[in-house]
Formats: structure tokens, C-alpha cells, sequence
């Protein structure tokens, strides 16, 4: 970033965010850092009008786009909840699982990687074109359109193929027939999750921010209502043989299909509100040149990711049935967290490493690192114990629902346990990974993804071969949560080796430090787990240790993280302060 392209907040209009560096690398107060950069209001025809004030409207729809994420998120677990309740958590679930993500691969395959790395900041820069990037969007949207059409028919003509990669077709627990069904519905949501992608980038350089975050809520409300709409049409899903035109099998592709159409239309009017509009204009862009070999990276990665998978998928659905679902929704509520602390970490981090990274600053890039390594570690260990405690009673409490049955839930409580071993260090991983992104390094991510990879996959495969089939998901569970601390060690040393001193001796402090509190927040969950009368039954038993386990495990470490005020634990601490201030003035 330069000068030109951003604009500094004032403290007062920064709103809900992280101070974003290490207050050990200036003598200034801690507050300072807490500033946000944005990106400056372009001035051009697209978004006239948009210049006055709009670093302050920004900071205002910072808060709104945080409410958001959030009801974005938990309708989406609804929807979640609901598919189990109807469906269970047995093949019929798995099958959707696996048919549901194949547009999401496709997708990024094709565009996803391209978009992030190409598209985003090729618009802004446009915005300084005679027409102010009219031309170059309206030709843009023509090219990504017709990639996205062609792919999604040819995506949809190799369905049967799509289904023979990703499922273990020896095992009596898959079922192949019912994936391919759902794929040939489903894999159409490719067109739209581009439509919607491209759309929100286009939006999002001209400082539009509500539209695309509220977006995905109009499609959780789809497929809510889509999952009652399968619940009340009688009869039940044909498995053996599947049948293309069962009603049942109908709601419930077409329906979530049309979520994803709802998605991206939606966005439409926000888009013409901007004064812009759309005709087919055909022709290379010779700037996207400029960011050939990023993007050859980028794409690097997301096969190579998708190897692992794939790999994984098919170990999951060579087990017992509900394996892909246990692993599914145990990763939805392991990343919960994260998507709610890390994201947000990240996102106030990232322009300020951009910035140092460009005007070569190490130490303020390092400060950075440390900083959001220390406080991701004091925010996810503690939550990573408490999750290691609670997860089969959450898998009882919430999964039991409809046709959820006991044992599955059990199972998926009990994967989402396992999977807390994983929190801090996928964090890391994603924080190192964007700190390469910063230094405008896209290779190294490539690399440490395919080391991850390489050490995954014979694991997989002993999972396979060693585990029964109820357990393989737990090993499974394990492997990933090993690649993670495995690219977290790799993006260590590789950062050592850019960077130089990264402060390490201090982050394993604050660890220790940490991990000790955490584990007298166990103690404290287990104790009170065990005073639960187990003449309440199961399920009963499971939503009263929930609560109790899951809010004294974490009292007891992130009060003594207060107690000890832990720098790095402080602006929690003031968020609650402010928090509370501003309920006792109501």
C-alpha cells in the first residue's frame, strides 16, 4: 500500500477492533496502534458521491458488517441443526455433504483464487480509467461469466466422475447413487457462487460493504425454509434405487440451489444503486498479465488442498455412515470461534502489515506477528480446553433433534473434541499465511500447503488401515489437526528465515502462561461435569453440563488472564469494560 491508496481513522471512528501492534515496539501509548487503515474512497464516476465522509460512514459499517458475520453465522447453524434434525446424520446427510461442497471446489478451481489474488485489486486500480473502470468491469463480468457458464456445464456433465473421486465406492456405508443425484442439483449453485463472488468484489472497491454481508443470510433463510419444505412433503428419500424425480430429492437440491441464486441476485439492485451498468463487452485485458504468476500460486494452493480433500473424503466415506457429517459439522463449530476472534484479528492486522511489509518496516512487521501470534494463543487455547471438554456434551445437546440419534451425536461430539487440539495452531497457520501474502509472496503458502499435504495423506491412509470405521473419523480428526501444527512450525522457521527474530521466547511465555490457566479451567469444567447427577439421563445430563462446564472453563482461565493482566489478554478485558459501561447507561 502507499500513501495514495489509504486513508488513517481517527481512535474515535475506529470502532470494535484489535490494536494491531506490539506496544514493546515504540513507547507510545497501546491505544495508538489501534487505528485502522481502509481504502481510500475512489474518486470516480462508478462511486461519485461516495468521497466526503466516507472514511467515517466506513468505520460506522464496520459494526454493522460485525452484526453481519454474526447472523450470518448463526442462521447458518441453524440451517445446520435442521438438515441433521430432518435428514439425521447418516448417509443421506453424508451424501448431501459431499454433493453441497463439489460447487465450492469447482467454484474456486475456476475463479476463487484468481478472484482474490487478480480481480479485487485490478477493480480499485481501474477506478483511475478515463470512465472510472466501467469498461473494465462491464468486460470483466463478460469473461467471468462465460468461464463460469462453460463450467458449470461441463461441472454438471461429469457429476457421475465428480462422485467416483470423492466416494469410496466399496464401502456398503456410501452411497454413490444419492451423491450424483444431489451433484447434478446442486453443482448449477457453480454460476452463482461466481456471480456472487464477482459482485461483491465489485461492490466491495467502490465501498459498498452491507449488501454482499448480509447476503448470505438471504440464502441461510432459503435453505431454512427449503429443509421444512422437505419435512412436510410426505413420504421418504428413495436410496435403493435413488430416482431423479422423488419429490423429496427435488426440495432439497433445487431448494439449496436456490438459496445461492437468491444469494447473488440479491446484490443486483445494490450494484445499479451504484450507477452502473452492464453490456457484454468482449476482449482481453492485458493488465491481468500483471498478476499471472501470483495467481499460478494461488491456484497452486487450492489443488493442492483439494488433493487433501479429496483424500480425506474418501477415508471418511470408506467408514461407517455419518462420517463426512461428523466431520463436516465438527469442523463448522471447531472454526466457529476463530471465524468470530481470528477473522477479526486478521482484519484489522492485515492493512498494517501490507504497509510494512511495502515500505520494508521489519521490526513493525515482526511487532505485528508477535502481537497477533501472543493474543491468539491467550484467545484459542483456553477455548481449545474448553472445547476438549464440552464437545460430547454439545454433540448430545444439540444434535439429538428430529432423526438425530444418540449415538451420532455422540460421535460428532466426541470428533469435535478431538478437533481442539487444532484451534490455535490452524490459526497460526492462517496469521503466517497472510503475513507471505503481505510481502506480496504467494509461493510460500503454495509450498507449505504441499508440505502439509504430503504429511497428511499417509496418515489418512493409515487411518484407513488401522482404525475400525466407527473411529475413523476421530483419526481422521487428528491427522488434520497434525498438518495444521506441522504448517505452523514450517510458516515459523520459514518467517525466521525471512524475517530474523520473531520474539519467539516471549510468544512460549505468554504460552505457558496460558496452557496452565487453561488447564485449571479444565480441571474446574471436569469437577463440575462430574456433579451433575447421572439420574437425569443422557440428553437432560448434557444440557445442563454444557452450560455449566462450558462457562466455568472459561471463567476460571480468562479470569486469571485478568487477574495477571496479561498484556496481550487487555483488550479483551477493556471490550468487556466498555461493554458493561454501556449497559449500565441504559
Amino acid at each position: 500500500m502507499d500513501d495514495e491508496a489509504t486513508v488513517f481513522l481517527p481512535s474515535g471512528l475506529r470502532g470494535p477492533h484489535w490494536p494491531t501492534r506490539d506496544p514493546d515496539v515504540s513507547r507510545r501509548a497501546y491505544d495508538e496502534f489501534a487505528g485502522q487503515i481502509v481504502a481510500r474512497p475512489p474518486a470516480s464516476p462508478v462511486s461519485a458521491g461516495r468521497g466526503a465522509g466516507a472514511g467515517s460512514s466506513l468505520a460506522r459499517s464496520s459494526g454493522r458488517m460485525a452484526v453481519a458475520s454474526a447472523v450470518s453465522r448463526v442462521t447458518g447453524f441453524v440451517a445446520k441443526l435442521l438438515l441433521a434434525a430432518v435428514v439425521g446424520a447418516g448417509v443421506v446427510n453424508d451424501s448431501f455433504t459431499v454433493a453441497n461442497t463439489l460447487p465450492n471446489i469447482v467454484f474456486e478451481l475456476l475463479f476463487g483464487g484468481v478472484l482474490a489474488s487478480i480481480v479485487v485489486p485490478l477493480l480499485v486500480r481501474s477506478h483511475d480509467d478515463p470512465d472510472g473502470g466501467r469498461a473494465y468491469t462491464q468486460r470483466l463480468i463478460t469473461m467471468a461469466l462465460v468461464l463460469l457458464a462453460v463450467g458449470t456445464a461441463v461441472a454438471v456433465a461429469i457429476a457421475p466422475l465428480f462422485t467416483a473421486l470423492y466416494v469410496d465406492k466399496s464401502s456398503a456405508t456410501a452411497n454413490p447413487g444419492l451423491t450424483t443425484a444431489l451433484a447434478y442439483l446442486l453443482l448449477p449453485q457453480i454460476l452463482f457462487y461466481g456471480l456472487f463472488a464477482l459482485l461483491s468484489a465489485i461492490l466491495n472497491a467502490q465501498n459498498v460493504f452491507g449488501p454482499p454481508a448480509w447476503a448470505p443470510v438471504l440464502n441461510n433463510v432459503v435453505v431454512t425454509g427449503t429443509l421444512v419444505v422437505f419435512a412436510v412433503v410426505p413420504g421418504e428419500l428413495t436410496l435403493d434405487p435413488v430416482h431423479m424425480s422423488d419429490p423429496k430429492l427435488l426440495v432439497l437440491g433445487l431448494g439449496t440451489t436456490l438459496g445461492i441464486v437468491a444469494q447473488a441476485v440479491v446484490l443486483i439492485p445494490a450494484l445499479l444503486r451504484t450507477g452502473f451498468r452492464f453490456r457484454w463487452r468482449w476482449g482481453f485485458d492485458p493488465r491481468i498479465k500483471e498478476f499471472g504468476g501470483l495467481a499460478a500460486w494461488i491456484l497452486g494452493y487450492v489443488v493442492v488442498s483439494h488433493v487433501g480433500f479429496v483424500i480425506t473424503t474418501r477415508v471418511l466415506t470408506g467408514g461407517n455412515s455419518g462420517g463426512v457429517t461428523a466431520y463436516s459439522y465438527a469442523s463448522l463449530l471447531f472454526q466457529l470461534p476463530y471465524g468470530i476472534l481470528g477473522v477479526s484479528l486478521l482484519t484489522a492486522l492485515m492493512p498494517r502489515m501490507s504497509r510494512a511489509a511495502a515500505d520494508g518496516d521489519t521490526v513493525s512487521l515482526v511487532g505485528d506477528l508477535s502481537l497477533a501470534s501472543r493474543m491468539s494463543t491467550v484467545l484459542f487455547v483456553p477455548i481449545s480446553a474448553v472445547l476438549a471438554v464440552v464437545g460430547t456434551p454439545i454433540g448430545i445437546a444439540i444434535f439429538t433433534w428430529g432423526r438425530g440419534t444418540l449415538d451420532d451425536a455422540e460421535r460428532l461430539g466426541q470428533t469435535l473434541a478431538v478437533s481442539a487440539v487444532g484451534l490455535l495452531p490452524f490459526a497460526l497457520v492462517m496469521l503466517q499465511l497472510r503475513v507471505f501474502y503481505a510481502m506480496k509472496d504467494a509461493r510460500t503458502p503454495t509450498l507449505i500447503m504441499l508440505v502439509m499435504t504430503a504429511v497428511k495423506i499417509p496418515l489418512l491412509l493409515l487411518c484407513r488401515g488401522l482404525l475400525d470405521g466407527e473411529h475413523v473419523v476421530y483419526g481422521v480428526m487428528l491427522v488434520n489437526g497434525a498438518g495444521f501444527v506441522v504448517g505452523a512450525v514450517l510458516g515459523q522457521v520459514w518467517l525466521w528465515v525471512r524475517l530474523g527474530h520473531l520474539r519467539s521466547k516471549r510468544s512460549l511465555r505468554v504460552g505457558l502462561i496460558t496452557l496452565s490457566v487453561s488447564g485449571l479451567g479444565v480441571v474446574a469444567a471436569v469437577l463440575a461435569g462430574r456433579a451433575v447427577p447421572a439420574s437425569l439421563g443422557v440428553i437432560p445430563g448434557a444440557w445442563v453440563k454444557l452450560p455449566v462446564q462450558g462457562l466455568l472453563g472459561m471463567a476460571v482461565p480468562f479470569g486469571l488472564l485478568a487477574l495477571l493482566k496479561l498484556p496481550e489478554f487487555t483488550p479483551v478485558t477493556r471490550r468487556v469494560a466498555g461493554l458493561r459501561r454501556r449497559f449500565a447507561a441504559r
